[in-house]
Parts: structure tokens; C-alpha cells; sequence
């Protein structure tokens, strides 16, 4: 019976995997590799996470890029399998082979010479961090749109982070200060991982800016005694979902309702005003919200 059950949870994981989505974490694995390198790679720059510990690797070692992209990386994967589920380990997979192909590609394949300078940006480290970031950063960040990841240090970061009492973000960070460091005590060069520095940034915010979009939405929380004037009057303007949730205040023990909305940045300061006008007592709260998933109808 335990067999069966098992046996059910992995066809079901298996269904989900779509063919579109390998096409675009392909794509991804193109673009990531072309910005490691094109910029980040030929000029003795570091990646960050286990992109980056590859990259070292390949310098003081005979052993490629894209050879240690797959060692480090699959089993790294394989170790989440079970918190992060079998479908985001095959698209993880499939995204790091990808990028690891393309890698070896650009490298040893193409009459491409990315032995001594980046072809694009030469030996400019400013150009070759912040070009490198930027286009690395969409590779990976188009991954984690798609379902995949193209590092396995995250995967690491999700299992450890809370025994070590430490947030997913900070875990990654302290392994990228420790690479730097290691990097800068191996080469005897404290100019590259500074560079490498950049590189992270500029990688990091294009990341956030692939996965969750340019302008971010905002949810107002609005706590009112007059909901169902303020309902009507954000409907009839914004034309969008919103949804009442019956409270209690703490203090005062008077019914109140909380009214829940999705709107853009645009749209807070006539949002304030419509609530004020209908009731000037009204307490609002607004947050950004990272995404937005509609129901379909």
C-alpha cells in the first residue's frame, strides 16, 4: 500500500512537468552561460554560489566550468529532493545541464576566444562585473520564473538555514562572503572578488526584478466601520476583486471589517482618498505583494 501511494505522488509530479518549460529553462541555461562566459569567467571574476565556487575551481584545476557546474550542482538537488518535491529537482537539473552545456559550448566548441578577455567588454572589470551580473542574473532569475533554480547553494540554504537559525538570504550571503574570501586568499588578489562583489549585485537585484516584475503590486488592508460604502465606491473605480473579512477591535471590542485589496502603485493615492471620503475613520494598511496568481474562472 505504502509502495502504491508512493508510487502515485511520483506519477502525479511527473504530470506535472510541461515541455514548454524545458524550452524556456534551455533559454535560461543559454542566457546564463553567456553571461559567466562571455564577461565573468574570462577575467578571472567569481560568480556567486556554487556557479561561482565552480569557476574557481576551473582556474586551479585541469577539470572545466562546466564539468563542475554538474558535480557540485545535481547532487546539491538530489540532497533537496524532498522538501522542494520532484518536479522543481527535474527542471533544477535540467537547468544547471543546460547551462553547463552551454558552457562547455562557448568555451571549448565555438571559435570563440574567452581564454585571456571577455570578446565583448575586454579586460574593463567595472563592464565585464556589471554586464556579467546583469545577464547572469536574467539567466537564473528566468530558472526560478520557470519552476527550476540554477544554483544548488539556495537548495542548501532552505534545508540548513533554520537549524542554523538564520534566514534562506542571509545563509546565502554568508557562503558568497566565504567564497569571495577564499577566492581572494587562493588567488592573492583582493581586486577580483571586490569586482566579484558587483558582480553579485547587480546579479542579485536583476533576479528580483525577473522573478517579480518591475513595479511590484501593493495589498491595502482597510479596517472600517462603513465597509460596504467603501466597497462599492473601490469596485466601481478600480473594477477589481475585493474581499471582507469580518474583526473584532482589541481595545475598543467593536465589530469592524477588514477589507482586502489588490492594487498598482498609481492607484494608492486615489484608493486613500475613496476610503477617507466614505469613512474618515478608516485605519489603512498597504504592503507590496511579490506576485499575483488570478483565479481562473
Amino acid at each position: 500500500m505504502r509502495i502504491n501511494r508512493q508510487t502515485e505522488r511520483i506519477i502525479d509530479e511527473l504530470q506535472k512537468l510541461r515541455l514548454k518549460k524545458f524550452g524556456l529553462l534551455l533559454a535560461a541555461g543559454l542566457v546564463n552561460a553567456f553571461g559567466v562566459t562571455v564577461f565573468i569567467a574570462p577575467v578571472m571574476l567569481y560568480d556567486s554560489g556554487i556557479s561561482g565556487t565552480s569557476i574557481l575551481l576551473s582556474q586551479i584545476t585541469p577539470f572545466s566550468l562546466s564539468l563542475f557546474l554538474l558535480i557540485l550542482n545535481i547532487p546539491l538537488f538530489l540532497f533537496g529532493l524532498k522538501k522542494q518535491g520532484l518536479t522543481f529537482t527535474i527542471y533544477a537539473i535540467f537547468a544547471v545541464s543546460a547551462y553547463s552545456f552551454w558552457a562547455w559550448l562557448i568555451t571549448d566548441v565555438l571559435p570563440v576566444d574567452v581564454s585571456m578577455a571577455s570578446p565583448l567588454a575586454g579586460t574593463d572589470l567595472l563592464l565585464c562585473a556589471l554586464f556579467g551580473g546583469l545577464i547572469s542574473g536574467t539567466g537564473s532569475g528566468m530558472a526560478i520564473r520557470f519552476g527550476g533554480a540554477m544554483d544548488g547553494i539556495e537548495v542548501l540554504a532552505v534545508v540548513f538555514a533554520k537549524r542554523l537559525g538564520i534566514t534562506v538570504g542571509t545563509f546565502v550571503m554568508i557562503y558568497n562572503v566565504m567564497l569571495y574570501i577564499v577566492c581572494g586568499l587562493v588567488m592573492d588578489s583582493w581586486i577580483l572578488p571586490l569586482y566579484s562583489i558587483v558582480t553579485y549585485g547587480a546579479g542579485l537585484k536583476t533576479v528580483d526584478f525577473i522573478v517579480e516584475g518591475m513595479d511590484r503590486s501593493k495589498a491595502a488592508i482597510i479596517v472600517t466601520n462603513r465597509p460596504d460604502e467603501v466597497c462599492e465606491a473601490l469596485s466601481a473605480v478600480f473594477e477589481c476583486g475585493i474581499t471582507q473579512v469580518e474583526a473584532k477591535g482589541y481595545y475598543s471590542n467593536v465589530a469592524k471589517t477588514i477589507v482586502y485589496i489588490i492594487i498598482n502603485r498609481f492607484q494608492i493615492g486615489k484608493m486613500r482618498d475613496i476610503v477617507h471620503e466614505k469613512d474618515p475613520s478608516a485605519f489603512i494598511s498597504i504592503s507590496e505583494v511579490a506576485d499575483v496568481f488570478p483565479t481562473n474562472q
